[in-house]
């Protein structure tokens, strides 16, 4: 088992807290929201014994990196921003970028605006979508998506007050809630209670996802107790400022070698808008090599399925 080792990287605006195991070329592995590096841990081990350098950071406002208090600091531009900066901060002048959640936004817009340095991209869970329409919450608005839990987050400090009440509590809910444990009527969580709020439709579960273990659960829960959920919510209240800064590349596709995985039950590729964009993603990605739809796996794909994602990524990784 290779030794995964912990550093602070300062960049110019914010430093960063990273994971890091092995030796050879570069890659970043980019978490999502609620969670931080540690949901990297099987991919850092199974890089690092494959030959890679294996870089699992903590993004802005999570985990032990810093929390900028402006929401404006949370775009898609200040997110490549540390990507880019932590390459250089490493030594290294290129590196593959995977991401999960809203990582896979910052992976995909990495690979978009710095192909230089980002020479080729995975994304796991959300695939990549051109810059269309927008602003994002007007097209909300008229498909009449009022609460959609995107929606909820635009408000501030009623979110944070509801999920810091119990921060074990919250977190436990959504990640089983969107896990491929959950039963196969339940809708996990696009819509959100206007009364109750967004955990009220979740259910509360007796336990931890399989997948979870008390200590990587120990982490997440202390990661959130030091940065509260403000900072990561900002990456959705930034949704239309990202529409409008990333106007120049109005429907690019990422042309660099890419990857696509995500789990069969994930509800962010069985709505009508993850379908659609399953449907254009050749389109989208015309150097994608690999999509892979894991049967039976839920949205936390590389802890719920590691052997798969490590597979497919290596696969990936070797043919570069």
């Amino acid at each position: 088992m290779p030794s995964i080792t912990t550093s602070e990287i300062a960049l110019d605006a914010v430093t960063l807290h990273i994971a890091e195991a092995g030796e050879g070329p570069l890659v970043l592995l980019v978490h999502g929201w609620p969670e931080c590096h540690r949901s990297w841990r099987h991919q850092l081990a199974a890089l690092a014994d494959s030959g890679y350098r294996a870089v699992a950071p903590d993004l802005r406002g999570f985990g032990r990196s810093s929390c900028p208090k402006e929401i404006e600091a949370y775009t898609q531009l200040n997110l490549v921003g540390d990507m880019v900066g932590l390459v250089a901060a490493l030594g290294e002048s290129r590196a593959v970028i995977v991401g999960h959640d809203w990582g896979a936004p910052v992976a995909w817009n990495s690979a978009l605006l710095r192909p230089d340095v980002f020479h080729a991209v995975a994304g796991l869970s959300v695939p990549y979508s051109p810059r269309n329409r927008g602003p994002t919450t007007e097209v909300f608005r008229a498909m009449g998506m009022v609460n959609f839990y995107m929606m909820y987050f635009q408000e501030v400090g009623r979110p944070e007050a509801e999920f810091e009440a119990d921060i074990p509590a919250t977190l436990r809910r959504i990640l089983w809630s969107a896990s491929g444990e959950m039963p196969a009527d339940h809708g996990s969580m696009p819509d959100v209670d206007p009364a109750r709020g967004f955990l009220a439709r979740l259910p509360d579960p007796p336990g931890l996802p399989s997948f979870v273990t008390d200590e990587d659960f120990a982490i997440l829960v202390d990661s959130y107790r030091r940065t509260g959920f403000g900072p990561g919510l900002n990456l959705y209240r930034n949704l239309d400022r990202n529409w409008a800064l990333l106007a120049p590349w109005h429907r690019m596709p990422v042309t660099v070698p890419s990857l696509f995985i995500a789990g069969s039950r994930d509800t962010t590729i069985r709505n009508p808008a993850g379908q659609a964009s399953l449907a254009r993603l050749r389109d989208a990605l015309p150097g994608l090599r690999g999509l892979h739809l894991i049967d039976g796996a839920g949205h936390w794909i590389q802890q719920e399925r590691p052997r798969e994602v490590n597979d497919a990524l290596l696969t990936f990784l070797d043919s570069l």
